[in-house]
């Protein structure tokens, strides 16, 4: 898919095996290993909830704050993402408590509009695969704003105990699906924990997915080579 008629841009989707696993956090280092390699490096997310507040009233979009933090892009706040929420529970559920349900439409006018401004975009999404973005209104999950824009996507997961089951899982339901995923990048990543080294052998054995890279605990760098990393995101 083109997100302009002229330019081609280069796009990507993190899922993560559910909540609180790095997605921003790693997502974050992904588009910063693509700025710090001269690529034109974007951000974007469909629906963020959990935000603060200003003292003017309005949220805060956390994790694209994030993002612009620890990447150094200069991409306006208001660009990366058309749903924010104050309430930390799933967008459906949130939309229901605040009002502003997403709508697939904004979501997709929000991400060409990033693409056309970027050589690369990174979206991040929402919770965990089956993660509902809107339900009362209409009936939207994650899988199906992965769909409609056509995105191909990484897996993130903590390196910890329970990851294997998580990763098979996540792994399994989205090629059920026909969801394409590129490979597994573990965040929380502790160098010599036996478990956690464990955990990546087996990971890649029952999925048959390459692990692209372990984040070590405040990393701030994501360990791939940049054009390693660029290969991974397609037109």
């Amino acid at each position: 898919m083109m997100c302009d008629g002229k330019k081609r841009t280069k796009k990507i989707f993190v899922v993560g095996t559910g909540t609180d696993v790095g997605k921003t956090y790693v997502a974050a280092l992904m588009v910063k290993k693509l700025r710090e390699s001269g690529r034109l490096a974007g951000y974007y997310k469909a629906a963020m909830s959990g935000n603060l507040r200003r003292s003017d009233g309005t949220l805060i979009p956390g994790d694209a704050v994030h993002v612009k933090e620890i990447s150094g892009i200069a991409q306006p706040l208001e660009q990366m993402c058309p749903y924010i929420y104050e309430h930390a529970v799933s967008p459906h559920l949130a939309s229901r408590l605040e009002g502003n349900p997403v709508r697939l439409d904004m979501v997709e006018k929000g991400f060409r509009e990033v693409c056309r401004e970027h050589d690369f975009v990174t979206m991040e999404g929402s919770g965990g695969i089956l993660c509902p973005v809107c339900f009362d209104e209409r009936e939207i999950w994650l899988e199906d704003v992965i769909a409609r824009l056509d995105l191909s996507c990484v897996l993130v997961a903590d390196a910890g105990l329970g990851t294997i089951n998580n990763v098979v899982l996540t792994t399994e339901y989205m090629r059920s699906r026909g969801i394409p995923l590129k490979g597994i990048l573990f965040n929380r990543f502790h160098p010599g924990d036996r478990m956690e080294e464990d955990n990546v052998r087996m990971c890649e054995h029952r999925t048959g997915l390459k692990v692209l890279a372990c984040v070590e605990e405040g990393a701030k760098e994501l360990g791939m080579d940049g054009e390693a990393l660029a290969v991974l995101y397609e037109e």
